[in-house]
């Protein structure tokens, strides 16, 4: 089941996430307007449209839901896959999203304090920072 769900849900999103999609919306939003006049503005002309995009929308928030749960799933594993293989990193970066949002907040406030102390290291020529360097790519 969880492997049909996922192929379905894979198959909507990319159907949905491309311009084909939007314009056919779009199309449905045009022809039924167009039908306002037809059916005098009636409430069950106005049903139809505001069901529909309701049921649609519904559906939409769980389909997109479990592709962002799947998609950043799938990033934690690759970056901690790089955090294992990388010599100088730190093993105990692994699993931190199973952490709360403060404990995350406060590790990601200690990781730029040490990045700040890196930079102003007397060690360090007195050149521009790996970031301004970057930046000056652009």
């Amino acid at each position: 089941m969880d492997r049909f769900f996922t192929a379905i849900a894979n198959h909507i999103s990319r159907f949905v996430g491309d311009p084909l999609a939007f314009i056919l919306a779009l199309l449905t939003i045009i022809v039924w307007g167009v039908t306002g006049p037809v059916f005098h503005y009636s409430d069950t002309w106005q049903l139809i449209i505001n069901t529909g995009t309701t049921i649609i929308t519904f559906l939409m928030v769980f389909l997109i839901q479990n592709s962002q749960n799947r998609d950043a799933a799938a990033m934690q594993a690759k970056l901690d896959e790089l955090i294992r293989a990388v010599s100088e990193a730190r093993g105990q970066f692994i699993g931190i999203e199973h952490r709360t949002d403060k404990e995350i907040q406060e590790i990601r406030t200690l990781l730029e304090k040490e990045c700040a102390e890196l930079e102003e290291s007397p060690n360090k020529p007195h050149s521009d920072t790996y970031l301004d360097r970057l930046l000056k790519r652009r």
